[in-house]
C-alpha cells in the first residue's frame, strides 16, 4: 500500500506540494559601513571644529606677542619684536629661561634613572609587599601637591634648600616618580626575560645584561617618561612660588606671574612670555611625539 501511494503520486501530471518554510521573524543585518564609507565632511567638520577652538588661543597669544602697543588689528602686522625684547632684557626672562632649563633636564634625568631602578624591581623581582607596594604608588597619584607644601616646607627649610633650584628638583621628581615607576615596569615586562638570561649564560652579570640588552629595547619608555617629567616641571608653577623667593632662582612660570600687576598688565609683554615658555615644550613634542605615544602605550599594557 505504501508502495503505491509513493506510485501515485510520482505518476506524471501530479505535483509535490512542498510546504513553504515559515517566514523568518529575524531581519537580515544592515551592513556595517566602513571607515571609507562615512562621508569625508562628517570627519573634517568635527575636526576642524576642534582644531578650531584648539589653535585659536594660541593665535591670540601670538597675535599680541607680534602686535605693535596700541594695535587692535586682528592680522599680525607689521609685525614687532619690542614685546620680546622688553620680557627678555627688562623683565629677567633670560634668567629665568635658564632656570627652568636647569630644573627640566635634572628633573627629567633624576626621575628616568629613579624610575629605571624601580620599575625594573618591579619586574624582575618577586616580594611580599610588591602588590601594597604598587598599591601605594597609584594612591599616591591622588594626593595634590598643594597639601604636601608645608612639609615639603619644613623638610627643606631644615635641610638649607630654601631658594635653591635642588628643592624645585626634588619635589618634582619624587611626584613624578610614581606614574613613571609603574610605566616602565610595564614596559619592561614586555621584554622577554630570555633575552636576559641568555646574556647571563654568556657571563654577563645581571647590570651588564641589563644595559646590554633590556635598555636599548626601553627607549621608548625612556622616552615617554622622561619627556612628560620635563614638560612637566617646565610649566609646574605651585613648588617654583613656594621654594624660590629671590628672583634670579625663579623660573618661567613664575616669571609671567610678575608681568601681572595689582593695577594693570602688560598684554604684550605676557603674551610673549608665554610664547617663549610655549617654544621649549612644542619643539620636544614634535620631535618625540612617535615615542612618546609607543611608550605610553607600551608600558600601559602590563602594570
Amino acid at each position: 500500500m505504501t508502495a503505491a501511494l509513493a506510485e501515485k503520486n510520482s505518476a506524471p501530471g501530479r505535483s509535490v506540494r512542498h510546504s513553504a518554510p515559515p517566514p523568518s521573524s529575524t531581519r537580515r543585518p544592515k551592513r556595517e559601513r566602513a571607515f571609507d564609507d562615512v562621508p569625508r565632511w562628517q570627519i573634517y567638520v568635527p575636526l576642524g571644529i576642534y582644531l578650531l577652538f584648539t589653535l585659536i588661543p594660541f593665535y591670540w597669544m601670538f597675535l599680541f606677542a607680534v602686535r605693535p602697543a596700541g594695535s587692535t588689528s586682528l592680522v599680525p602686522w607689521p609685525m614687532t619684536g619690542e614685546h620680546f625684547s622688553k620680557v627678555w632684557n627688562e623683565r629677567s626672562f633670560a634668567l629665568f629661561f635658564q632656570n627652568s632649563m636647569i630644573v627640566g633636564v635634572c628633573t627629567l634625568v633624576a626621575t628616568t634613572l629613579v624610575a629605571l631602578a624601580g620599575g625594573y624591581a618591579l619586574a624582575r623581582f618577586n616580594f611580599k609587599i610588591k602588590s601594597a607596594f604598587m598599591l601605594a604608588l597609584l594612591c599616591s597619584q591622588f594626593i595634590p601637591g598643594a597639601l604636601m607644601l608645608v612639609p615639603l616646607f619644613e623638610i627643606f627649610k631644615n635641610l638649607q634648600m630654601i631658594n635653591s633650584l635642588g628643592s624645585v628638583v626634588i619635589a618634582e621628581t619624587v611626584f613624578q616618580l610614581p606614574l613613571s615607576i609603574i610605566l616602565i615596569s610595564g614596559f619592561i615586562k614586555n621584554v622577554p626575560v630570555s633575552l636576559e638570561e641568555a646574556a647571563w649564560v654568556d657571563g654577563c652579570s645581571r647590570f651588564r645584561a641589563f644595559c646590554a640588552v633590556v635598555l636599548p629595547l626601553l627607549r621608548p619608555g625612556l622616552i615617554a617618561v622622561g619627556s612628560f617629567a620635563f614638560v612637566h616641571s617646565w610649566n609646574h608653577f605651585l613648588f617654583a612660588l613656594m621654594f624660590l623667593s629671590e628672583q634670579d632662582k625663579q623660573t618661567i612660570p613664575v616669571g609671567l606671574n610678575t608681568l601681572i600687576g595689582a593695577d594693570s598688565v602688560d598684554l604684550g609683554a605676557l603674551a610673549a612670555g608665554g610664547v617663549i615658555a610655549a617654544v621649549p615644550v612644542v619643539i620636544v613634542f614634535a620631535f618625540i611625539q612617535k615615542w612618546l605615544i609607543t611608550g605610553f602605550s607600551a608600558g600601559a599594557v602590563k602594570g
